[in-house]
């Protein structure tokens, strides 16, 4: 069970109940919030390991309340992921430049909530651990998440599975790497050059109509992500959210 503790800020008081008593499930320990005022009056900040801010909450936004708590030494490297509606390129771009973590829009489910808290938060353990010395041949974990997450399209990428819901799906090796690709660059149109650097890297021989063809057996396998994966003519490929 896990026992980090979690900060929810959020000014719909009904959403910071769903969040707490789900990541309480979870085996987290939680407190809420209802505005940044009510955050900025605590002392015990430092005690937590993870902040959830919305970002339009009244007078101080979670924008600005996360710029704050960047410049605190106390909370300056205390994860955060933002809970909000707005999720416009120019809005994802503002929250990652303050230093989010993460960034989920809402509506959301409550599965991947939880899947990318449980993310973020290995991730920093793990940059925390990979400044300790390592020992001759020891493995230090790699810092991309386990798994990915679109909506209830999931990939692991250890045990190297595929659900949409609760449906495995069976892929390829080709595949299966595509869309890991495209899932980790979501929003990004890939060229075929990048395509065939980072799929079929050093391979010989391999045609344009072998993009083609992987990439047509792989929207018949993950609809109704399929419409997702869109061709950008003369460009490339792109999975895009919207």
């Amino acid at each position: 069970m896990a026992n980090e503790r979690i900060l929810v800020v959020d000014d719909e008081e009904d959403l910071c109940e769903i969040l707490q008593f789900n990541l309480e499930q979870a085996g987290y320990m939680v407190d809420v919030a209802y505005s940044a005022e009510e955050v900025l009056k605590q002392d015990n900040l430092d005690s937590y390991q993870l902040f959830m801010l919305d970002v339009m909450m009244g007078e101080i936004s979670g924008f600005k309340l996360g710029t704050m708590l960047r410049k605190n030494d106390a909370t300056a490297n205390i994860p955060i992921i933002y809970l909000t509606a707005k999720y416009t390129e120019a809005d994802k771009l503002r929250g990652f430049s303050i230093g989010a973590d993460d960034y989920i829009s809402k509506p959301y489910s409550i599965n991947e909530v939880l899947a990318r808290v449980k993310a973020v938060l290995k991730r920093t353990s793990q940059n925390a651990a990979s400044a300790a010395p390592v020992k001759t041949n020891e493995i230090v974990p790699q810092k991309e998440e386990d798994v990915l997450i679109f909506n209830d399209l999931q990939i692991n990428l250890i045990n190297k599975t595929t659900f949409i819901g609760a449906t495995e799906i069976s892929l390829t090796k080709k595949e299966f790497e595509l869309l890991a690709l495209f899932l980790q660059c979501r929003n990004r149109v890939l060229s075929r050059e990048q395509l065939l650097e980072n799929i079929w890297k050093g391979e010989s021989n391999v045609l344009d109509r072998t993009i083609d063809v992987n990439i047509t057996r792989l929207r018949k396998k993950i609809k109704p992500y399929d419409k997702n994966l869109q061709t950008k003519q003369g460009y490339g490929y792109i999975f895009s959210e919207k």
